[in-house]
């Protein structure tokens, strides 16, 4: 698939690239991309949720009343979770909810993304966005320039630029990522995603020993 590369001010540039096959055009593995999200989502709980439970709570351990004979049903102390200010049963307890997904996966599962939305025709190539300063106002203009205003939109920059970052960080429906720490939560949730020109290059070198296997198999 080629896509022609645009500018900063949104005119075409006359130039085409061609985009790698192995992660932009393959069949799209739908359980690879539902277990990556999963596991992007679970990673983002804290699990630092506690409640006390019986041994935990400050009171008396002195038995309330006698075993038998009261007519009631026997109590134990007042700490008994049954009792208001009692301890809580099987309460939550720290956690992680992190879930392990092997490199494998989570390289179909990110080609499976980049695949749906080119077929989707929801991906542009842009020219590597430059800022001398961070400035929100550059950035929504380059955005109206492409014609990427309509719900979220995801940039793809090769590297971490500091400048373009700071700029459009303060935008609700706006992303920017590089290209080595893009995932697939991301590239799923957007409506358009714009990629830098030099984003591709670093795309193929992670997608290097994926590209070997997927011809292997």
């Amino acid at each position: 698939m080629k896509l022609q590369v645009h500018s900063a001010t949104g005119a075409g540039t006359g130039r085409e690239v061609e985009l790698p096959e192995h992660i932009f055009g393959i069949e799209p593995n739908e359980h690879a991309v539902y277990l990556a999200v999963k596991a992007y989502l679970a990673a983002q709980r804290q699990g630092t949720h506690k409640a006390k439970e019986r041994g935990e709570v400050a009171g008396s351990t002195k038995k309330l009343h006698r075993q038998k004979g009261t007519g009631g049903s026997r109590k134990g102390d007042i700490k008994n979770p049954l009792f208001r200010s009692g301890g809580r049963i099987f309460g939550p307890r720290p956690r992680t909810y992190g879930i392990k997904l092997n490199k494998r996966v989570k390289m179909t599962a990110r080609a499976s993304a980049f695949s749906t939305k080119a077929a989707a025709g929801n991906i542009k190539l842009v020219e590597n966005l430059q800022f001398d300063a961070p400035k929100t106002k550059d950035y929504v203009k380059f955005l109206h320039a492409l014609e990427a205003t309509e719900g979220k939109v995801l940039l793809i920059t090769a590297d971490h630029d500091s400048n373009v970052y700071r700029s459009g960080r303060n935008l609700p429906n706006s992303s920017i990522v590089s290209a080595g720490s893009v995932n697939t939560y991301e590239v799923m949730r957007a409506g358009t995603i714009l990629i830098a020109e030099g984003a591709i290059d670093k795309l193929k070198e992670q997608f290097a020993t994926f590209e070997t296997s997927t011809t292997n198999d």
